[in-house]
């Protein structure tokens, strides 16, 4: 087992080793209620990459001492699961745990969906993807779902101390010397990822020579070299990655600049230049809108200016943007008008469009009374005239509210409301 990765070699054989993710396998929670209960019911648990969903499969099934196979949805076929149903049935159950769940397709998916419920197989699926969004309904249905939450550095503390302690699956048999410095290193760039923690403490133990005193230590500049820097705890097609995102937009529309500023850093250490520039651009003319006009330009010529530059000089204009973005005034008003007016005609609300609005550039308009009546505008005192250009059924009706926020919108109300206040006379 020694050639195992430390990682692999430490995962937990029982509920009670499981490290963090208390709100799941404390005392009186539902997966401690469960094996008290000593019957798992089929579940999906998904959470952040490194933070033990297969692991934490593996000791429930484990610590209830029931017949368990693992298998992963990308990369073992429908026979691999036809091989295990027929252990199940020989067995009369059995605990299938299935990596990567999200990705099982229609075939897999319905092999197993019968032996789910008749409870032959109880599955525990692993994932790191959302499964509201990415697992089908049928097999969603079936399971109870649970998250798994990123560890803390205290939580990975843990798990690295006692990984150097071991004395059958970690290092309890080498004289390693840890510093402080080198321990809060591990456990703090790791980002909550246990395996990365350990994967960084493997990589140290196996590239430091041992000194005269024959011990093994590992400082902070060893720490430093052996943890590769984790770009981000997310894939780009991850959930993560949405919630990243979300994160971004709502901090700029509450006008939080360093939350902004926060969650742009973290989408470009993951690179992700495509999501920043149409997150940006949506922002500001969804969120900032006529409250400051420029601010949807200057957002694309930012946009534009990082595009031909690249990471890292990308990031300046970016920061500019950002910023201005958060301090401008905000406004919804024009594009929450468009979806009031989009709401009424899908509903059915549209009407007939009033004859002197209609096309009168072909022979015989006129006789069918098209654009008769039309008053043109420009010949107009103002250039505005009080006539009516919403169908009769709606034609009172209001889309636009204005705000007061930025003098631009400001100044647009005041016109508005003297257009309305001339309308009523209609």
């Amino acid at each position: 087992m020694k050639h195992q990765p430390l990682a692999y070699r430490m995962r937990p054989t029982h509920i009670n080793e499981i490290i963090g993710q208390a709100h799941l396998v404390g005392e009186g929670k539902i997966l401690s209620r469960m094996v008290k209960a000593g019957k798992l019911a089929s579940m999906i648990l998904y959470g952040p990459p490194g933070t033990g969903k297969t692991s934490m499969a593996t000791a429930l099934a484990k610590t209830l001492k029931l017949q368990v196979r693992t298998l992963n949805a990308v990369v073992d076929k429908k026979k691999d699961m036809e091989i295990v149903v027929e252990e199940a049935k020989m067995s009369g159950s059995l605990v299938l745990i299935l990596d990567e769940v999200h990705r099982l397709d229609k075939a897999k998916q319905d092999f197993l969906l019968p032996h789910l419920e008749s409870n032959l197989i109880t599955m525990i699926g692993c994932t790191t993807s959302n499964p509201y969004h990415a697992i089908n309904p049928a097999i969603r249905s079936r399971c109870h779902i649970f998250e798994l939450k990123a560890l803390t550095p205290i939580d990975v503390k843990k798990a690295i101390q006692r990984a150097i302690t071991d004395m059958e699956n970690g290092y309890g048999n080498e004289e390693i010397i840890l510093t402080e410095e080198a321990l809060n290193h591990l456990s703090s760039s790791s980002a909550g990822d246990m395996r990365s923690a350990l994967n960084g403490l493997e990589l140290a133990v196996a590239s430091t020579p041992k000194n005269t005193n024959n011990e093994i230590v590992i400082d902070l500049e060893v720490a430093e070299e052996c943890m590769q820097r984790k770009s981000f705890s997310h894939d780009k097609d991850g959930d993560a990655h949405y919630d990243v995102l979300s994160a971004f937009q709502k901090s700029i529309r509450g006008s939080d600049v360093d939350g902004a500023l926060h969650y742009l850093g973290r989408l470009i250490e993951a690179g992700d230049l495509d999501s920043i520039a149409r997150r940006m651009i949506v922002i500001a003319y969804e969120d900032i809108g006529l409250a400051n006009p420029q601010a949807g330009p200057r957002a694309v010529a930012a946009v534009q200016a990082a595009e031909r530059l690249g990471f890292p000089e990308a990031r300046i204009p970016l920061s500019v943007a950002i910023v201005e973005l958060c301090l401008s005034p905000k406004s919804n008003s024009a594009y929450r008008a468009l979806d009031s007016a989009l709401a009424d005609i899908r509903s059915g609300k549209s009407g007939e469009i009033p004859n002197h609005l209609k096309d009168s550039h072909y022979q015989g308009a006129s006789s069918l009374g098209r654009g008769v009546d039309y008053k043109y505008p420009h010949d107009y005192p103002g250039g505005w005239v009080n006539q009516q250009y919403l169908p009769d059924s709606i034609k009172n009706k209001q889309y636009y509210k204005p705000k007061d926020t930025g003098k631009f919108e400001q100044a647009m109300k005041q016109v508005y409301e003297k257009i309305l206040k001339e309308k009523k006379s209609l």
